[in-house]
This record gives structure tokens, sequence and C-alpha cells, in this order.
């Protein structure tokens, strides 16, 4: 990267820094915290595991969703908080909050959810897994045969794996691996006069084996145990000459952050790596106990892995709740969520002439409603299509085994000039991102890798075709990522185009993540980050302010994961107190306050969490009657607007621009999965004040099942 560029970046990145920093502190922005939102969203996904209307198997699904955001929360953003503590006195000054107090609360609010977990599992779930025959059996449960299975499973499945460690002080520690479940001992030697405790740790080798075990059981019943425990049961056997007194599970969490994003020198890719292979090293940022450990035993550990009191967090008897995903189904289908098959989005998945299709019109398909097969068509139909010459494509995320990337592979081969952006900052898919990028280039794909100092999420590609003298560029712009697997859970919008004005710019963006030129011609369709993403959104927002001081019907609607940026909270702040009626669907971090009096009294927001993970970003304008709709990669985050590039494209089609508005309609109308969000962060259900329960995601299957009977 040009040093100029570099010094440009870093300066704009201060600048907004610095004024976000002053405007909070002249304007005294009503504002939460980001991770005190984000705790609140988990909550929500909590409250789906207590919904009893929620299918029991579905239920543990939440509880393994609510549990698997939490171990990333702690390995990111708390271990962000414990890196800021250490920082000296004149940075400290700087931040925008105090992260001791941020991390107390963090603290309280999950030790609290926790035991809502606990009692959400023992009270509710154990006992409706009973009235199905299912029964997850304790050690002291077992009768005589459940017995000997559970030894002979222990001797030839997990001896090679236990590690069972004598803990001594001062001798060497054992170093625990990140997220790996342990067993903390107390025992007795039996050969010593005094009576003495002694501490020992054997690790559960649930990365080994799976976590739920079905024993022999009786006709009709399922019996299960817990790996944990066939490890409790065992004890005795890896400690010969001690009495074991109880046993305790553990689980250290380790920071995760590869903190490379503000780096702007020397070789990425290395560095990437390189952190890769500290990740699993780092320092602690959460030590998770059993409740029921006393606390001598606990001042023990924390001694002895040298823990400090901001890291601890009580649970249950069992960690790494995430393993309920596995959780065995025994063929009760009627206790998973009843099938919503995928609808073919036929004119583009019977169509014989693929690309005729999409230069007919533009297509717009809705995810996991939609089948994504029209996606992956996409890819296929260019890798053969003989008039073809370039494909490009933005990888952000992507899956172990893609239909798309071997399209690449395939177009390579058959002559095509393919490029592939990877962006190898992509958290917890750095190295498989790295994995497909060497696979591609050795294939013979053109494969650009991220810079530092900035990451690039827009899900964005094009194609170019010769037909005739001229050539034609086709384009696929999404809220989601090529990601085949997740686009069965995760809800997003795509648009297929040819029209002229969103193609030129989408193939404007890939020449900046080539050559990383900024392009000298203006986006005036496109938001791109880094261009006109901010300030594009900034002037939409204040013409409805314009129009609504006029006494003009005026309107703002927007749907995305997180709406955390400072400077955007405010102006929406400004455009209530100017009586711009707001609605805001967000699905995680919402900082902003709503329904303050001459603050954000015209400001409603909602929350939904149902089966589908609900990604889509859509923003809609009312614009003097003109219903500007935009669909977007970027939540209304600092990062989104203005360190990453992001792509907005606005929605053209009369038809299709419609049809998100329906789909925002239902989702606003929805008062069965619609948590109503305030400043106190209690999570209510929004009331239904008709007769009629709206599902928004059902309503939403149905009305494209509508749509595609007249199609």
């Amino acid at each position: 990267m040009h040093r100029l560029l570099r010094e440009t970046m870093l300066k704009e990145r201060r600048e907004i820094y610095m004024k976000n920093n002053v405007e909070e502190q002249e304007s005294n922005l009503p504002y939460i915290h980001r991770d005190i939102s984000w705790l609140s969203f988990n909550e929500r996904v909590l409250q789906e595991a207590k919904d009893p209307t929620v299918p029991l198997f579905e239920r543990l699904k939440f509880l393994a969703i609510y549990s698997s955001n939490l171990d990333e929360f702690f390995r990111v953003r708390v271990a962000n908080h414990h890196n800021l503590l250490r920082v000296g006195k004149k940075t400290k000054k700087k931040l925008e909050y105090n992260p001791k107090h941020v991390l107390r609360q963090i603290l309280e609010l999950v030790n609290k959810q926790q035991e809502e977990f606990s009692r959400i599992f023992e009270e509710e779930i154990i006992p409706e897994l009973h009235q199905y025959n299912i029964h997850i059996r304790r050690r002291l449960e077992l009768n005589e045969e459940q017995r000997e299975f559970v030894e002979g499973y222990f001797r030839d499945h997990m001896l090679p794996f236990v590690q069972p460690v004598l803990l001594v002080k001062n001798k060497v520690v054992p170093f625990l691996n990140t997220a790996a479940l342990y067993l903390a001992i107390e025992m007795q030697d039996r050969e010593k006069m005094k009576v003495e405790t002694d501490y020992g740790l054997v690790k559960v080798p649930s990365d080994h084996l799976p976590r739920f075990v079905k024993l022999p059981s009786a006709p009709g019943q399922h019996d299960v145990i817990i790996l944990d425990d066939i490890v409790r049961h065992n004890v005795s056997f890896m400690f010969p000459g001690y009495n074991i007194l109880d046993t305790f599970s553990i689980k250290l969490t380790r920071d995760a952050e590869l903190y490379i994003d503000d780096e702007f020198s020397g070789n990425l890719i290395m560095k990437i790596k390189s952190s890769l292979a500290k990740r699993h090293v780092g320092p602690p940022s959460r030590f998770v106990f059993d409740r029921d450990m006393p606390e001598a035993f606990l001042e023990y550990l924390t001694g002895l892995f040298s823990i400090k009191k901001n890291g601890l967090l009580r649970e249950g008897r069992y960690h790494n709740n995430f393993d309920f995903f596995k959780f065995p189904d025994f063929g009760m289908t009627h206790l998973l969520n009843q099938p919503l098959p995928p609808m073919p989005y036929e004119p583009l998945e019977d169509t014989i002439d693929f690309f005729a299709s999409i230069k007919k019109r533009d297509h717009m398909i809705y995810v996991p409603f939609h089948s994504y097969e029209a996606v992956v068509r996409f890819f296929e139909e260019a890798a053969i299509d003989p008039h073809v010459t370039h494909i490009k494509i933005v990888q952000y995320r992507v899956a172990k085994k893609s239909r798309i990337m071997n399209a690449l592979i395939k177009a390579v081969g058959l002559g095509k000039q393919v490029s592939c952006f990877v962006e190898v900052k992509a958290r917890f898919d750095e190295e498989a991102n790295l994995d497909w990028g060497e696979k591609l280039e050795k294939a013979g794909v053109q494969v650009h890798y991220s810079w530092p100092g900035v990451k690039v999420h827009s899900k964005l590609a094009i194609v170019r075709r010769k037909e005739g003298k001229v050539s034609r560029l086709y384009s696929y712009m999404s809220s989601g990522n090529f990601h085949e697997d997740t686009a069965r859970v995760y809800a997003d919008f795509g648009l297929f185009t040819a029209r002229r004005q969103l193609t030129v710019e989408a193939a404007r963006v890939f020449s900046y993540l080539e050559t990383k030129k900024k392009p000298r011609t203006k986006f005036n369709h496109l938001l791109v980050g880094q261009f006109n993403l901010r300030p594009e959104l900034e002037r939409l927002i204040d013409f409805e302010i314009g129009e609504a001081k006029k006494g003009k019907p005026s309107g703002i609607m927007i749907k995305v994961n997180s709406l955390q940026d400072r400077a955007m909270v405010e102006r929406l702040y400004q455009a209530s107190q100017a009586e711009v009626p707001i609605k805001i669907i967000t699905r995680g971090i919402c900082c902003l306050i709503p329904g303050i009096r001459g603050v954000s009294d015209n400001i409603k927001v909602i929350s939904i969490v149902d089966r589908f993970l609900e990604h889509a970003r859509v923003f809609h304008f009312h614009h003097g009657g003109e219903d500007k709709v935009f669909v977007s990669s970027a939540d209304w985050m600092t990062r989104n607007l203005s360190f990453r590039v992001e792509t907005v494209f606005p929605i053209y089609t009369k038809k299709l621009k419609q049809q998100v508005l329906d789909i925002m309609d239902l989702q606003w109308s929805d008062n069965v999965k619609s948590r109503i969000i305030d400043k106190r962060q209690s999570n209510k259900y929004k009331i239904n004040s008709s007769d009629m329960p709206i599902r928004s995601q059902l309503e939403t299957y149905f009305y494209y099942k509508r749509l595609q009977k007249k199609q």
C-alpha cells in the first residue's frame, strides 16, 4: 500500500474517533454501552429456550446458541476490556467509558443470566424431556448394566485423552486449553496420617468424543449420560490411593482477538498466520466454575492459574453448553421445528437462458425462504458459459464444501479470468479463508487479500459476458455471505441485476479492491464504505428532517443487526425531535434509547428472535413519497460506516421494492416473536393488540408461497 494512502486512512480514522468523542461530551448523548446492549440481545436468545411454545429440541438449541454467543463474547469483547484495564492513565482518559465499570456490569448481568440458564435447563427442559422418556442420567443413577457400559466406554474410548494431573503448589502449573472442559478434583491420600485435601485435574475429552453418550436403556426409554459424568464415574481409577471427595467442572476462555485491524504495515498474511498460532495461548478472559465449588478450592485454583476476580464466572454443573446443538433427537421429529422447505426461485432456477433472464429484469431472493440454488447457479452457469470472460467475487465467509468455490476453480480451467478478493480478517474464519485462498491460487484464480487497516465486508460478485460486439456486466449483491450452509438459517436479501448503473459501480468497487487506488468517478447509485456510505445516509436522514420541518410527510425505517455509531444515533435523535416517525428493527445491539421525552419520542425499536437468524439490513426513507429502499451489508456501527468496505444497493424495480416493504411491514407487525427495546433493556414481548397472532417469519414464508403461485 502506498505510504500516502496509509497516512490518509490513519488521519481519517483519528478524525472520526475524535469527532464522535467530542459529540458525546458536548451533547450528553443518551446511550447504552454496546456490550450491555449485546447482553440484552443474548437474553432474548435465552427467552426462546424458555418459551414453552418452542419445540423441545429447539429450546435445547437456543441454550446452545446462547452459550456459543457468550463464549465468543468473552473471547473477544471481554478480553478487550481486560486489555484496556492495563493501559496507561493517559490512554484511559481518551476512552469513552470506564472499562472497569463496564466489566463489573457485564459480570453481574452474565451471572444472573447463567442462573436463569440453569433454572431453565433443570426445572423446565429436564422435566419435559422426562415426559418423552428421555433421561439425562448422572453416575449415581446408573443401573448395573449402565455402570459396566460406562466403565467399558471409558477404557475403550477415553483413556488416552483424559490427562490426569495431581496439582501441587510451587510446581509446574498445567496449561489449560481455551474452552476445553476439565474436572477439578478434591481428594485425600489414604496413607497420610493427617487429614489433608489434595487437588487434581482431569481433562474431559469432548474435543475427541460426543458430549452425549446413549446408554443401554429399557424398551421405550432413552437414557443418556453426559461425557463429563463418565469421567466423574472413573476418577478413582485415575487416582489410585486417593479417596475422591468431590469433583467440579471448570473451563478457561482465552483472548481470541488477533489485534491486527489497526496495523498499517508489514505482511498481513504472515501476521495473521502468526497470530492464529498464538490465539489458543492468549491471556485468560474468563474462568468458568461450578457454582457449588467451595470457596477454598476456588481460591486455590484462581491462585494457581493467576485468575483475577473480574474474570470469574459461575455456571451450573456443566459448561460448553453449545454442545446441545448435537443432543440426540432419537428420531422424535415432532419435537423439532416443522420443516419450511426453501422455495425454488423458478424464474432463475428453471430458466433455460440464465443470464438472459437477468438481462430482462432484476430478480431478488430472500433466503432461507427461497432456495440458494439461484446463487450457486449464477457461478456454475458463468463457469461453463462460453461467452463469459470474467468472474469476480468477494469472499468473507464461505462453506467448507462450497459449490461456488468449485465453480470458480472450474471456470479457470475453462480459460476464464477469475478474481477472488479474500478477506482474511473475518473473525474465526481467518484460517478457513487462508486455506481457500491458497486452494484458489493453486488452481489459477487471481486471489487478492485484504490489507491492514481496512476490512472488506461487501457481499458482491460480477460476471462479464460478451454479447455480440458489446460486453455486459451481471452482478449479484446481497446482505449475506456466499455461504451455502448459513443460507439455510440466515435471512438475507440478494439481488441479481444487469442494470448498468449498478453493475458499473460494482466493477468500480472491485477495481479499488484489486488496485487499492481510490476511483476518481463518484458512486451515484451504490453507497460504498470508505467513500460515500456515511455522508449519503446522513443526507437521507437530513432530507427527512427537512420534510418534517416543512410539515410534509416523512419517515425512516431501518433494519440492522447492530446500531452503535454515536453520530448516527445523534442524527436519529435530531430526526425524532423534528417529528420524523422512525421505526427500527435490530437483532442485536441497540445503543440508541427510544421513547425519551424531547429526545426520542418518535423512535420505536423492536427486536425479533425466531428460528431463522435475522441478518438482512434494509434502509427505507419516505423521501417525499419516492420510497428510497436500500439493502445493505453494513450495520450502523462505526466500524462498518467508516472503516470497512461495505456495499449498500438500491432497489429500483417497483415490484421488488414493494416486496421488501411488505416484509418490513410484516416484521413490524410481529406480535409473537418481537420484543420491545427500551432503556431498561427489559425485553418485553410486543403486546398482541389484535385477535390474530402474527409471527413474521412464518407469514413471510406464506407470503412468498402466494407470490410463487402467481408467477
